[in-house]
């Protein structure tokens, strides 16, 4: 396993819908791209989605960017994401791997791909799902799969052994890389660079903890000693 951020290979892309948090990330040499999603967004505020994009697009150009489609029709996914993937080169159109009514989105997916679309096909969860987007795709055009491991994780799953599975499934296809998304702590990092995951994508409150790569622990465990004695003596107790 890797021991400092420098030793990575997997790549980092910071997941987030705030402009000023997206820029800053943007301009960050260890970010190799970036990813949004429609809760992110409202969560943001953001009323106008298209404007959103295209500001953001403005000022990120070199590294890739995923923006998804926001409807459930097949039809009305495949209008989005050929509009999306049109605002850039290094923009990809992130289509869910079902609508909501559990109807699996392969058939858009193959249309997509023999179009040139760049595709990030997101909310896997299964081995089985990532077996048929990865055919979906084929050797068309560059795309990235996200499975995310965080949320296999929260149901008490170690997703190690799957993610693992998912990098040696879609070796057949260069063009496609495996994301890990919604990681729960720095140590993910390390995880999927250590199976050969492609990309993970990191909320910015998780890479403001990259400083403490690598960070003595017996400096820390001071660090957090002192923490609780300043935090107690600041709130007045007495016993």
């Amino acid at each position: 396993m890797a021991s400092s951020v420098d030793q990575l290979t997997v790549k980092i892309f910071a997941d987030g819908a705030d402009k000023a948090g997206m820029l800053e990330m943007a301009a960050k040499p260890h970010i190799a791209g970036l990813t949004t999603n429609p809760t992110l967004m409202n969560k943001a505020g953001i009323k106008d989605y298209r404007a959103f994009a295209k500001d953001i697009l403005s000022v990120i150009k070199d590294k890739p960017i995923s923006f998804e489609v926001f409807c459930d029709d097949f039809p009305t996914m495949e209008r989005q994401a050929r509009e999306i993937a049109g605002w850039g080169s290094n923009v990809y159109a992130k289509i869910p791997v079902t609508n909501c009514a559990g109807e699996p989105a392969y058939g858009l997916i193959r249309t997509l791909a023999k179009a040139k679309v760049k595709q990030n096909v997101t909310a896997l969860m299964t081995l089985g799902q990532v077996r048929d987007v990865s055919n979906a795709l084929g050797d068309d055009a560059p795309c990235n799969i996200s499975v995310f491991a965080g949320r296999i994780a929260d149901t008490g799953r170690d997703p190690l052994p799957l993610m693992a599975a998912a990098v040696e499934m879609m070796k057949p296809y260069p063009n496609q890389e495996l994301i890990w998304a919604s990681p729960r702590e720095l140590l993910n990092i390390f995880q999927a660079d250590d199976i050969g995951c492609h990309i993970i994508t990191v909320t910015n409150d998780v890479l403001k903890k990259l400083s403490l790569v690598g960070k003595d622990l017996n400096q820390y465990s001071l660090e957090t000693v002192k923490m609780f004695y300043a935090d107690a003596t600041a709130a007045g107790f007495e016993i």
